[in-house]
């Protein structure tokens, strides 16, 4: 049991790191070749957040533990709107600007009703997968559109959180941040594989669980970062954008790579928690006047996931 428990708390740390690394160096690099701050967020920043996400899938798909996998990308977007948002509004209240209000917040929507019909026969295939691609190729053509639409005031208010970065330093972050992450997923798979083993625990609830925490460290400490410096809007754009990349692409690996079947508990408890959060988080930020999400939704949020981590114990003692 050490050496998995070692595994799981070294992975943790490393994949915490690389992620961060990753993302400074994908962010510069993009930058550097002229994208703009906006479409750097909507897509670099928000896929590099996500790759420990996609990084675990794989490496759980592979290893035959998709109910993992499936586990890691439910958890995750769990996570991001109950905990990451959650944290972060009572730190400092969340304006949400009218752009994320119209366009990104209902595409998440939109992606999470298609995950829910796609997961409704219990079953993830190659078809599934496929169709999980073509909505991430779809979601990538809208991020472009929306970021041809936006006015240079909003580009210019992200700016300043895109490092300046010599071309070949950011290269360098990005490749050593990308291995770094490879290994760290790894690790991280094997370790939380041979506890839940051993205690018993299912895959499925130990990916929702310390692997879905685990991988959201990296959206935690950037919306924390974001709201202390007061750029409020990257911390709900990080959580939007990696909560879609989790369903398009985390989701659509173990379909693509070793297709599985699920149990039902998985649409009726674990699906309807990230459906609802996703419902909430937009019913939160349109009830403000302007919208924002404050330290009272904030609560809420926090205290929903406390009792989301409540029943997933009940339940599994009671199994």
């Amino acid at each position: 049991m050490l050496y998995p428990i070692l595994a799981l708390i070294v992975g943790l740390i490393l994949l915490v790191w690389s992620a961060d690394r990753f993302v400074l160096g994908a962010a510069a690099t993009a930058k550097n070749f002229g994208m703009s701050p906006m479409l750097i967020g909507l897509t670099i920043v928000s896929f590099g957040t996500s790759a420990p996400e996609i990084l675990v899938s794989l490496m759980a798909s592979t290893s035959g533990a998709g109910d993992l996998a499936i586990g890691n990308a439910l958890g995750s977007n769990i996570a991001n709107i109950a905990l990451v948002l959650g944290i972060t509004a009572l730190i400092a209240p969340l304006p949400v600007k009218s752009g994320v209000l119209k366009k990104e917040l209902p595409l998440l929507l939109g992606v999470t009703l298609l995950a829910g019909i796609l997961l409704f026969d219990l079953h993830l295939g190659i078809i599934d997968g496929i169709i999980l691609l073509i909505a991430l190729a779809v979601c990538l053509y809208l991020f472009s559109h929306f970021q041809k639409n936006a006015t240079q005031d909003t580009l210019s208010d992200d700016e300043d959180e895109i490092p300046t970065m010599a071309n070949r330093s950011a290269i360098f972050w990005l490749i050593t941040g990308l291995i770094i992450l490879a290994i760290s997923s790894r690790m991280l798979v094997w370790g939380a594989s041979e506890i839940a083993f051993s205690l018993g625990v299912s895959k499925l609830v130990v990916g929702l669980t310390i692997v879905a925490i685990g991988t959201s460290l990296p959206e935690l400490a950037a919306s924390i970062a974001s709201a202390l410096k007061n750029h409020h809007d990257i911390a709900i754009g990080n959580v939007v954008g990696s909560n879609i990349f989790n369903l398009v692409a985390v989701m659509a690996i173990p379909g693509l790579v070793s297709p599985i079947g699920m149990d039902a508990i998985v649409l009726q408890r674990d699906y309807i928690a990230m459906l609802g959060l996703t419902f909430a988080l937009l019913a939160f930020a349109l009830w403000q006047k302007p919208p924002s999400i404050n330290r009272f939704e904030g609560s809420i949020l926090t205290c929903a996931y406390a009792g989301y981590l409540v029943l997933l114990y009940t339940m599994t003692v009671s199994q």
